[in-house]
């Protein structure tokens, strides 16, 4: 067997994109609430390297799942359950 640790890192052919999608507001910690960015990884994602875009890519896919968390957590306590879904030609009674 072969040591990964031995293996040439892979190359990146693709520039890494943008998480942006497009809703651009900030949140009540200041990160984005499309996103979850920081103000400075968003002004500052053109002049960073690929490994720290990597980086704050993991971060916001972490925040992004605190806050969803958060979110399922405050709906439990408040005895909210999912919706209930109809079926297409009945009325909710």
């Amino acid at each position: 067997m072969t040591d990964p640790k031995t293996h040439a890192q892979q190359l990146e052919f693709f520039e890494i994109p943008s998480p942006c999608v497009g809703v651009c507001e900030s949140g009540p910690r200041g990160f984005c609430k499309g996103c979850f960015r920081s103000r400075d990884e968003r002004l500052y994602w053109l002049k960073v390297d690929d490994a720290t875009k990597r980086k704050i890519i993991s971060a916001c896919v972490r925040r992004k799942k605190a806050v969803l968390a958060k979110k399922r957590k405050a709906q439990v306590e408040q005895g909210e359950e999912r919706e209930q879904q109809y079926p297409l030609f009945d009325s909710p009674s």
